[in-house]
């Protein structure tokens, strides 16, 4: 059940009409690749042997494209929900883990919390910012401070750092500190070039922290 007493806030990095111009791309490029090898495969094995590779070929990639084009996520009264095949959700003010994650992907930095709580111990992967060298993404503001809202109202002590951290990075942006000055951006680039994915130990969170202004 989502709360009524906020509104939903996107926390997609990525417009979800940007994702779905991609997936139907993709989908395209699936459906020609399909018929390229169903072709194949039928000059030797016939119509209906290429029907069946066509079919074990295209029809993975297209749920794969369709997917991606539902993926989204929001957050509505202190809860993140994300949906994907299924759709989860993680109450923030009662968090049973949260990790700060940092993706390479393609010269690209991904700045990523990893939350888990809830009674059916439901994780998800929430990202905050996306860098390249010279540019990047962030959350707007106001889901920044919606985030570290909820994070310090907890029940638990989990979330604190994390809290402090965003409150961080909003005072960055609120000083205009450029982008390579600020908090998110810092953290990304401690991140070791040639890694898929990194978890940022608590103890260099807790310490990197205490240094912001």
């Amino acid at each position: 059940m989502t709360g009524s007493g906020e509104e939903r806030l996107s926390l997609d990095l990525v417009p979800a009409k940007v994702l779905r111009r991609r997936a139907l791309a993709v989908a395209i490029a699936v459906v020609v690749l399909a018929a390229a090898v169903g072709g194949l495969v039928g000059l030797v094995a016939g119509r209906l042997g290429g029907l069946i590779a066509a079919a074990v070929i295209g029809l993975p990639l297209l749920y794969v494209a369709f997917t991606e084009s539902r993926r989204t996520s929001w957050l509505r009264d202190g809860v993140v929900y994300v949906r994907g095949p299924r759709t989860r959700s993680v109450d923030l003010r009662r968090l049973e883990r949260i990790e700060l994650l940092i993706a390479d992907v393609r010269g690209k930095r991904i700045v990523m919390f990893v939350i888990s709580g809830g009674p059916k111990g439901s994780r998800v992967n929430l990202a905050i910012a996306n860098y390249t060298i010279n540019a990047g993404i962030e959350l707007d503001i106001v889901v920044l401070r919606k985030l570290a809202d909820a994070l310090a109202g907890g029940e638990t002590a989990h979330g604190l750092v994390f809290a402090e951290l965003l409150v961080g990075q909003l005072r960055a942006i609120a000083r205009d500190v450029p982008m390579g000055g600020r908090p998110l951006y810092r953290l990304a680039s401690l991140a070791v070039s040639g890694r898929l994915a990194q978890r940022m130990h608590p103890d260099a969170i807790t310490q990197f922290v205490a240094t912001l202004d």
